[in-house]
């Protein structure tokens, strides 16, 4: 590998990573780091003393030679207090006996004067942070730095969000911008990242992918394709060769489970970057340009990681996965599956990614889904000792993983919070192969019923908002009717007619809650709609609310057309509502108050902040804007007409 390097030979600092607060309960605590070895931890709570961890609450999974992955899972005997600021730290020992704390190994990951970082449990959900989409080349700041200005203005214990809930595309692994990609080389490279074969690929190994003349800005031609023919021209739309991978920015896709790891690394840390001088590397005119242009919003991102890892150390982060923490589109279709787990080099790019969403976020929402997964995993760790990952094993748990049907998962809070799998349980459409499948599929869908049951209320997470702007989903369905879903990503809960009915049905069930909150994101705009079940006064009343992206945005002109459209085709009372599948159903939109006349849809990159009543009610919605602009608050209108 060619990515010049700093010093190799000096000493790596003991953590890369972290740590992240993760799910925290009064008897349980989890947290998530790396270290560039296997390190001996003692957790130190205030008022409770020290907790030396041993195997039994810190997993330690290599990913590298010099990269191990530390899941921490505390049980406590007796119940940390509620709503009020509880200092911990990490405790990291020395074979000298010798111990150093955050302060010493971490300092940017402090307040002001703090000795070591903080965290409030709350006894109920009365604000919480929301937010999707986190594109490090996107040209705008980067929306997780409003909760470090938000934690820093506000350091009380009552001020303190009892969460901070990321809705999808933590990572993008199917658009990643050439420096970005350079680094991630530099620091497999540096840290010794596991290699591993590759079956049905152009090249045979990750050592040779980071070296092919192609593995910069031509990705798309190493990505598997299918050969042009009349039953793969059924599958896809036309052309001489489509590939499995939709992404019209797959340019630098992730492949191996290395470079997906390494994304993680330095997405979420400015430790890592420290480590490594990454080059631009050889390339024509035009891919210099956009390089270098590429290099400056890397820049701009990197600066802020200290930040952003001081928010991530003291509020609880939940987590879950949309399509770009894997590829783009995943699972859109039966066709799509069909084709991709159908190809062995697809399959591995796929599980790949998976593998590390598992490891840096699944995990960490529910320990102990992961028990059997987690075993298999430290199984194909072990194999990495000899530097390349046995493609067996390796294969094995990506089977395990494609099977996998706990990624959902449900917070005991109050209001309760229930987390959905929109991806991998998907309702596969009866008509034809290639139309969007159903988000949640009728087993999945059921077992949502049950966990609502008897709730008097609830916030749902669902990657995509299940109430979006009808202009744009009828936009979705056209084109799907057309056979090209693919090209506008039709990806709604009203794409599917079975879904879209079950969907419905619940929130119209008298046992199921009479409060809703959605937060969703993945549409890279904000809005919040209010929707009421017409003719019918005793509820139940649901919010939809949606912000997205934290750095990323939608086109403006774009939207704003979007937004000036759907206002006039979908007024109150226009008959095209009566042809949607929430006919029976009205939306009054909240209006952002900086606005200009009209405008519901909010196009800035931040951080979605919601106030909840003792009845589990929104009472405040704003949009934190990223670019430092006063903070957002979505207004319901006065007159619901």
């Amino acid at each position: 590998m060619s990515s010049p390097l700093l010093d190799a030979h000096q000493p790596l600092p003991p953590v890369l990573v972290g740590p992240l607060l993760r799910r925290l309960e009064p008897t349980r605590l989890v947290l998530w780091l790396v270290g560039s070895r296997a390190l001996s931890l003692t957790l130190r709570l205030q008022n409770t003393g020290d907790i030396r961890l041993d195997d039994t609450q810190c997993t330690v999974i290599p990913v590298g030679t010099h990269a191990f992955v530390h899941l921490i899972d505390v049980p406590l005997d007796s119940p940390l207090p509620c709503d009020t600021l509880i200092e911990y730290d990490l405790l990291i020992g020395e074979d000298d006996g010798a111990e150093s704390g955050i302060a010493d190994w971490a300092p940017h990951l402090l307040y002001g004067e703090a000795g070591c970082p903080n965290f409030v449990l709350r006894s109920r959900i009365d604000q919480l942070l929301h937010g999707s989409c986190r594109k490090p080349h996107f040209p705008a700041p980067d929306g997780l730095l409003c909760v470090d200005r938000l934690l820093e203005a506000e350091p009380q214990a009552a001020n303190r969000p009892a969460l901070l809930m990321m809705s999808g595309d933590q990572v993008y692994a199917d658009d990643v911008a050439g420096p970005t990609l350079r680094a991630i080389h530099a620091l497999i490279e540096r840290l010794g990242l596991f290699e591993e074969h590759l079956e049905g690929a152009v090249v045979s190994d990750s050592a040779k992918l980071y070296e092919h003349s192609a593995s910069y800005y031509h990705r798309a031609d190493l990505l598997p394709a299918l050969q042009s023919n009349e039953t793969l021209r059924d599958r896809f739309f036309g052309g001489a060769r489509k590939p499995i991978f939709t992404s019209s920015s797959a340019d630098n896709h992730l492949v191996t489970f290395a470079e997906v790891m390494a994304m993680y690394l330095l997405v979420w840390s400015p430790t890592p970057w420290t480590l490594i001088a990454p080059k631009p590397p050889k390339l024509i005119p035009e891919r210099r340009e956009r390089y270098a242009l590429e290099q400056t919003r890397i820049d701009s991102f990197k600066a802020g990681l200290g930040k952003v890892a001081r928010a991530l150390a003291h509020v609880p982060c939940l987590m879950i996965f949309d399509d770009h923490d894997i590829t783009d589109d995943w699972n859109l279709s039966a066709q799509w599956e069909e084709t991709a787990y159908g190809h062995p080099f697809s399959k591995r790019i796929i599980g790949n990614a998976l593998i590390a969403y598992m490891l840096c976020q699944g995990w960490g929402n529910n320990p102990d889904a992961f028990g059997d997964v987690l075993q298999k995993t430290r199984l194909l760790s072990a194999t990495g000792q000899d530097r390349y990952l046995d493609n067996d094993v390796q294969d094995e748990l990506i089977d395990e993983l494609l099977r996998f049907q706990n990624w959902h998962y449900v917070l005991p809070t109050s209001p309760a919070m229930v987390v959905l799998d929109t991806r991998t349980r998907r309702w596969r459409s009866e008509m034809t192969l290639k139309q969007p499948s159903g988000l949640l599929d009728w087993e999945a869908l059921s077992e949502l019923q049950q966990e609502l049951l008897d709730h008097p209320s609830a916030i749902i997470v669902s990657p995509a908002p299940i109430f979006g702007v009808k202009l744009i989903e009828t936009v979705q369905r056209v084109f799907s009717w057309f056979g090209y879903p693919l090209l506008v990503d039709a990806e709604n809960w009203m794409a599917h007619r079975g879904a879209a009915q079950v969907i419905l049905n619940i929130f119209r069930h008298s046992r199921t809650p009479g409060n809703y909150v959605v937060l969703s994101g993945d549409v890279h705009y904000s809005f919040v709609y209010e929707v009421l079940i017409r003719h019918r006064k005793a509820g139940p009343r649901i919010w939809q609310v949606t912000s997205s992206g934290i750095k990323n945005e939608f086109p403006p002109s774009l939207l704003e057309w979007f937004d000036r459209l759907n206002r006039w085709l979908y007024a109150p009372r226009s008959p095209l509502n009566w042809l949607t599948k929430r006919r029976r159903m009205r939306i009054v939109p909240h209006v952002p108050e900086h606005a200009e006349a009209g405008e519901r849809l909010w196009n800035s990159a931040g951080i979605g902040q919601v106030f909840f009543n003792e009845k589990g009610q929104p009472q405040e919605i704003y949009q934190l804007n990223a670019d430092g602009s006063p903070k957002t608050r979505m207004v319901a209108p006065e007159d619901d007409d």
